[in-house]
C-alpha cells in the first residue's frame, strides 16, 4: 500500500489521516513464512514538518508462529505503537530518518518490519509447553513417550563411562 506524499508536500504544514486495513496472507520473517489470521489495523497520521514526514499510529493484527518447543503452530496477536521519520533531504546522523527516493510511501514495507520486531524472542504456544522428546520426537503435551531417558547417545558412550568409573 502506497502513500503519496506530494500531496502533503504542497502545505507548509500538512496533515493525512489514516484509517487502513491491509490484507495479506503471509510474509517472510528471516526464511520463515509467517501467516496473518487476522488483516492488518492501522490507524494513524501522516505528516510533514519542514522537510521531514512524521508517521504515527497503531498496529493490530493476528499472526499465526511456530512453537519454538513443540512446532505446533498458535496465534499470537499483534499490537504496538508505531512512529518513524522520513526525509528526501534531512541527513540523519544517528540512523532515526529514513531516507526517501521517491514521492511514495510504502506503508506496508514499513509495517512488516515493524511487526518482525514484535515478536517474542522464543516463541512460545505456552509457558508450560513441554517441547517434544529428543529420542522419538513425540509432542509431549499430547501424549507421553515410551522412551529410556538414561539412553545415551552412542557417539557419546564412551564418555559415559569414563564418568561412571570414577
Amino acid at each position: 500500500m502506497y502513500i503519496d506524499l506530494s500531496e502533503l508536500k504542497n502545505k507548509n504544514y500538512g496533515r493525512k489521516e489514516l484509517n487502513l486495513e491491509i490484507s495479506k496472507e503471509s510474509f517472510n520473517d528471516n526464511g520463515e513464512v509467517v501467516k496473518f489470521l487476522k488483516p492488518i489495523n492501522f490507524n494513524g497520521t501522516l505528516r510533514l514538518v519542514d522537510d521531514v514526514y512524521y508517521l504515527t499510529g497503531k498496529v493490530i493484527t493476528k499472526v499465526l508462529l511456530a512453537c519454538s518447543r513443540c512446532s505446533e503452530d498458535f496465534a499470537y496477536d499483534i499490537s504496538f505503537d508505531i512512529k518513524e521519520r522520513f526525509s528526501h533531504t534531512v541527513e540523519d546522523i544517528d540512523g532515526e530518518i529514513i531516507s526517501l527516493d521517491s514521492n511514495k510511501l510504502d506503508l506496508y514495507q514499513i509495517i512488516e518490519n515493524n511487526i518482525g520486531i514484535e515478536f517474542p524472542i522464543k516463541r512460545l504456544c505456552n509457558e508450560n509447553c513441554k517441547g517434544l522428546c529428543q529420542q522419538c520426537g513425540t509432542n509431549l503435551n499430547q501424549s507421553c513417550c515410551n522412551c529410556n531417558e538414561n539412553e545415551v547417545d552412542p557417539r557419546l558412550a564412551k564418555l559415559k563411562e569414563l564418568f561412571s568409573n570414577s
